[in-house]
């Protein structure tokens, strides 16, 4: 009788494409080669958007990136990172290196974030039970706009769990997160259309033409899809810079255009960065060169718009020095194309530009802390108002019993703000903890070393792509 042998499978077959191709993401934190800063090194396989989701994960937990090089071509991801926590320091907490590993140690679908970890705000999750609701506005701004959103939403009976905004351009984005100021409990798809429909007049509540502008909304946010139709985790921060890119906040307004023809000089004061495109034709890739004076956040900030608009990074090189930072990107649409046209990379310049002014703010930093209840939010920003002030950014957080808010205000005549002047409104606060800094930033004429104007591209990707 003959036998019926099973085919033999070599137990090690299972492994066999790991130890071929390596694992799907390699993450190694070094901290020897370097006496002043770590090193991170990532390799994976490459997918749109990995770039940013990494860069998000140093971004959230606060780290200095000095230098970057990126490589991402042939499908596989391979970037180095040099780093300091937020003292200057090597990232020695074992927490923070856990971290680092686990949220950016990705499976074959990307990088899975932590999201009980998170530092950079509350994520959309507008649909599991027992959340808060997020609201989407974006507008063009006006003194006093903020305070009039906060005043509707304490009108309505809605408690404001978190809410951010940002200003740029004449144009606002604004992100809250609200619920049901009686039971705490998530708004109801009913109240929800009429918040939305009443926070839409507010911000519509300017000239007859404005009230036309269809990009002046107030809207439920849920977050991205995938193509597998699940939601995708938003970081708040880049959800602010997309609701800016739709506003248009790149395009300057007319009332700054006018101000700068009359002063000679003033562009070459006021100007902190320069944005420069150039076509490597041998490769079909578009150079973007950014020169910048440094700060945190700066490489998310473009890394951001670039991705959203749907330009995919292939190489990059970042470095920081004295102050200053420079930042060289190889780039092509997600159709495979170099940017052809004139208009496409004044397009590309203009946004990347608005990116790097939005999280620059002019003016006093307020620090304000006080025991929450509904309408705290609106009293405050009435108080500012009252005073000729007005946010141009904002970051309000509930912790427990406590509302910590962080504004960053300026004269709504365009003046300096006097220091005294907002230490003095505290009176009309009442027992709120307030904290003044002024974080009114200075800008010089004089050129960085890294500027692109005294030498051109520090360093470049020329050994790879020939």
């Amino acid at each position: 009788m003959n036998q019926v042998c099973s085919p033999y499978f070599d137990p090690d077959f299972d492994s066999l494409p790991e130890r071929i191709h390596g694992p799907e993401c390699r993450i190694t934190i070094d901290n020897d080669s370097l006496e002043d800063c770590t090193i991170v090194k990532i390799d994976s396989v490459n997918k749109q958007g990995l770039l940013l989701e990494v860069v998000q994960v140093l971004t959230d937990l606060n780290l200095t990136i000095l230098k970057g090089y990126i490589s991402s071509d042939a499908g596989w991801f391979m970037d180095v990172f040099h780093v300091k926590d937020e003292l200057g320091n090597k990232i020695t907490d074992p927490r923070v290196i856990n971290y680092i590993q686990q949220a950016a140690g990705a499976s074959k679908d990307g990088v899975h974030r932590n999201q009980e970890c998170r530092t950079g705000g509350i994520v959309f999750n507008c649909g599991s039970p027992g959340e808060p609701t997020a609201i989407e506005l974006t507008g063009t701004d006006r003194p006093g706009l903020f305070s009039e959103i906060s005043a509707a939403l304490a009108d309505l009976q809605c408690n404001i769990v978190e809410a951010h905004a940002w200003s740029h351009n004449e144009r606002l984005a604004c992100v809250a997160y609200i619920s049901e100021a009686s039971t705490d409990s998530p708004i109801d798809d009913h109240r929800l259309a009429a918040i939305e429909g009443h926070l839409t007049t507010v911000l519509r509540a300017t000239t007859v033409e404005e009230t036309l502008n269809e990009q002046e909304t107030a809207k439920t946010a849920y977050g991205l899809i995938t193509e597998e139709g699940e939601a995708m985790v938003t970081d708040v921060e880049r959800r602010l810079h997309q609701l800016m890119l739709s506003a248009g906040d790149f395009e300057a307004p007319s009332s700054s255009s006018k101000v700068s023809e009359g002063s000679e000089g003033s562009e070459e004061e006021e100007k902190s960065h320069s944005v420069c495109i150039e076509s490597c034709d041998e490769k079909k890739y578009s150079i973007v060169s950014i020169w910048s004076k440094d700060r945190r956040r700066l490489m998310f900030d473009t890394v951001c718009t670039l991705t959203d608009m749907e330009y995919v990074i292939f190489h990059a090189s970042i470095d920081s020095h004295k102050g200053f930072a420079f930042q060289e990107y190889f780039i092509r649409h997600v159709d495979g194309c170099a940017l052809s046209t004139e208009s496409e990379k004044e397009r590309v310049i203009k946004c990347l530009e608005a990116a790097m002014e939005r999280r620059v703010c002019d003016g006093v930093r307020l620090e304000l802390c006080a025991n929450n209840r509904v309408g705290l939010l609106s009293d405050i920003t009435r108080v500012l108002r009252e005073n000729g002030l007005s946010v141009v950014r904002a970051d309000v957080a509930t912790r427990g019993s406590k509302a910590v808010n962080i504004f960053y205000v300026r004269d709504i005549s365009g003046n300096d703000v006097d220091i005294e002047f907002v230490k003095s409104i505290k009176r009309e606060m009442g027992a709120i903890d307030l904290a003044v800094m002024n974080e009114t930033t200075t800008t010089s004429s004089t050129i960085s070393p890294l500027s692109p104007r005294s030498h051109g591209r520090m360093f470049c990707y020329n050994r790879l792509i020939k």
